[in-house]
């Protein structure tokens, strides 16, 4: 779930440089980067869990889109529908995704209730290149009526659809 990892940086050297000597450029263009700045080698935990790892995370909430889900430190989870137990609806005036049990005895409904601690498999990861994308112009300002919706950098995708997966509540015997 967690990976160290080693942070690496790339230094451009001018074409006005490139008569020099390789290494007399790229230590100039280190001292002019590092100067007078504490250089520090580093390592870092980052959080990068694996594709197929099976996760316990919280219900942040829950939209048409699918079941929102919290680590507490990360937030961008999203459970899709088609990745939710089947057969399973949208409770609009709730607000909940609901799973449809079938017994014996009939159709259960097992309600996905903000707070509830849920189990899923790590199905997919998405990166979204966030960086400044500089001033819009007024042209396209006047033309588009709301401002872009904003990405996480990093979100997951997870999946529920096998047993033992979902609500903890759901698989124990309390």
């Amino acid at each position: 779930m967690f990976v160290l990892v080693e942070m690496v940086d790339t230094v451009r050297i001018p074409p006005w440089q490139f008569d020099r000597n390789l290494n007399d450029s790229i230590a100039e263009e280190l001292n002019k980067k590092l100067a007078n700045k504490v250089q520090v080698h580093f390592r870092y935990v980052v959080f990068h869990p694996f594709l197929d790892e099976i996760l316990i995370g919280k219900i942040k909430g829950c939209s048409s889109e699918g079941v929102h889900v919290s680590l507490g430190f990360f937030d961008d989870i999203l459970i899709p529908p088609e990745s939710l137990q089947q057969p399973a609806k949208f409770d609009e005036v709730e607000q909940v995704w609901v799973w449809e049990y079938e017994t014996e005895e009939g159709a259960h409904d097992l309600y996905m209730d903000t707070g509830e601690e849920i189990r899923f498999r790590v199905v997919d990861e998405s990166f979204v290149d966030t960086s400044p994308t500089g001033p819009r112009s007024a042209e396209a300002a006047a033309t588009s009526e709301e401002p872009p919706k904003k990405e996480a950098p990093y979100s997951l995708v997870g999946s529920i659809i096998e047993p033992g997966l979902g609500l903890l509540s759901w698989w124990t015997n309390s």
